[in-house]
């Protein structure tokens, strides 16, 4: 049960390192000159990358662009929560009830990046062909999976006793 416990907690620090990387790495959406996140843009002129406000055109409405901000975050905060009640709940809780909370932290945090990567692709670039997706935008889903995972698993160890 330790080695489980220890792969459980291993998993949940990845899931925390690709949410924040996701949300803070400037690769959402990338071409050859231009690296965009959910905060900012940088474009590359003579070499250079320069930072620059989030274009402030129809295409890229703000009232969406903060639902993703706002999601990307609350996913960081439910998983780095959710870390800290699973140490708080194998000491004071009893078997049977340990890990339902953090459980459902990590849902909430699975939830969260959803919604956010989900916003992003059906609402920015739809009209953009010369780009891809870059890396943040791949971790936030992979990240998205490992919370999914990771709650699931709370939800079954619950059941488990040792």
């Amino acid at each position: 049960m330790l080695i489980l416990l220890a792969a459980i907690f291993v998993l949940h620090i990845i899931g925390i390192i690709l949410l924040l990387v996701a949300t803070i790495d400037n690769a959402w959406w990338m071409t050859n000159t231009i690296a965009t996140d959910v905060w900012a843009r940088w474009v590359q002129t003579d070499g250079v990358w320069n930072y620059t406000d989030l274009p402030n055109i129809p295409s890229y409405p703000t009232d969406y662009l903060q639902a993703v901000q706002a999601s990307s975050v609350l996913a960081c905060i439910f998983s780095i929560l959710g870390i800290f009640v699973f140490v708080a709940q194998l000491f004071t809780l009893p078997k049977g009830q340990r890990f339902t909370i953090s459980g459902l932290f990590q849902l909430f945090s699975c939830l969260s990046i959803m919604i956010a990567a989900s916003i992003y692709t059906d609402r920015f670039h739809k009209d953009e062909s010369a780009g891809w997706y870059g890396h943040s935008y791949i971790l936030a889903w992979i990240a998205f999976s490992l919370t999914f995972i990771s709650s699931i698993t709370y939800f079954v160890l619950r059941k488990k006793t040792a």
